[in-house]
């Protein structure tokens, strides 16, 4: 039968969904089997293609036997003889046959096989091309927005990104079609094909787009230590440097605040903390309570455990909203911070020259009142 369409549509699928024609190929031929099977017929099936000429020929292949154990693929010797007295066992019996003789359901059948096929083989490619970007930043468009989930379409539209409401940054609106960067939170195959997790609330959505906004950062000469958030709000980040003629906090901060202005609009106005990070704890953890100047950090009984003074009139600015400045820095730091006001601390019989002095210089942003 020729059909120059049929080849041209390969080429297409090649071309477009990368998918080889080897596979499709493979794929009609098992379909031509389930087919068969339908109507009743029996055999292996061979095609013969010629892209030159543009031809497809069918072929059922049986196998001549003694005792037949598989009729699809076997014929016992006295039915091959009727066919043919010099058939003998080990022949192959090649038949030619016309697809389009098969019944209607039958060409159903073979319709939906080479669809499960195509998308297995999508499915396949998709997982190929997202196995190595968990934890990277990927651009998608949002396709669909349901009561709990944004669904979101990841690279040449074979994936799904699957955005659920813990990932999601209270404050943020989607629309479908919006283009959106995402953190790729874990990849994994599913029944119904690539499912790919992805946030907009996680903390490394942060790390990577200060990795994408500073070259200092790719090139290692700056590096990120820690970074806690609270999506939407508030984010802090330590940095430091790992070559001495680098300023961290100026390579994250850029130009008139351009590189951070440019991570700070991508999280729609979210507050954002760049915080040097220090080898010294105490030390680290008062340049964690910023935009609070800190009096003095000692270390109280108990592993990891700290009492940070502040001023008196900056106490709520050090805690935070509903505690949230407080709460972050010791994420940031892992230790458990108790902040006290300079008078409290006092009432407490502890007084500034008792406390170990810790670096009070802080590089964030403007202090909120």
């Amino acid at each position: 039968m020729v059909n120059k369409d049929f080849f041209a549509a390969l080429a297409d699928l090649e071309s477009q969904k990368g998918i080889p024609q080897e596979v499709f190929i493979e794929a009609l031929q098992n379909a031509l089997i389930s087919a068969r099977k339908k109507q009743g017929g029996a055999g292996a099936i061979e095609l013969k293609l010629s892209p030159e000429k543009g031809t497809i020929e069918f072929y059922s292949v049986r196998t001549v036997v003694e005792e037949v154990e598989n009729r699809d693929t076997e014929i016992s010797l006295e039915e091959a003889q009727e066919i043919k007295k010099s058939y003998k066992v080990g022949d192959k019996i090649v038949e030619n046959f016309k697809p389009k003789d098969f019944s209607r359901i039958a060409a159903q059948t073979a319709k939906q096989v080479i669809l499960q096929k195509l998308h297995e083989t999508e499915r396949d490619a998709a997982m190929n091309e997202f196995s190595d970007k968990e934890g990277e930043l990927v651009v998608g468009t949002i396709r669909k927005i349901d009561a709990r989930n944004v669904y979101v379409e990841l690279g040449k539209g074979q994936v799904e990104g699957l955005m659920m409401p813990s990932d999601q940054v209270p404050g943020e609106t989607y629309n479908v079609n919006d283009k959106i960067k995402v953190f790729v939170k874990r990849v994994k195959s599913g029944y119904k094909g690539a499912q790919v997790l992805v946030s907009r609330s996680s903390a490394g959505l942060v790390r990577k787009l200060f990795e994408e906004e500073v070259p200092e950062i790719k090139q290692g000469s700056v590096v990120i230590k820690e970074v806690s958030r609270e999506a939407g709000a508030r984010t802090k980040i330590a940095i430091c440097s790992e070559d001495p003629r680098v300023d961290a906090v100026g390579a994250c901060v850029g130009n008139k605040g351009s590189r951070v202005n440019a991570v700070v609009e991508e999280l729609h106005g979210e507050k954002i903390d760049i915080i040097p990070w220090s080898e010294n704890p105490l030390e680290f953890i008062a340049k964690a309570l910023s935009p609070a100047k800190v009096i003095s950090v000692t270390q109280l009984d108990g592993e990891k455990s700290a009492m940070a003074v502040v001023p008196d009139d900056k106490l709520s600015l050090a805690i935070g909203k509903d505690g949230q400045n407080a709460r972050l820095a010791v994420r940031l730091t892992g230790w458990k911070i108790d902040v006290k006001s300079e008078s409290a601390a006092a009432k407490l019989g502890y007084g500034v020259h008792d406390l170990e002095e810790a670096n009070q210089e802080t590089e964030t942003g403007k202090e909120e009142e």
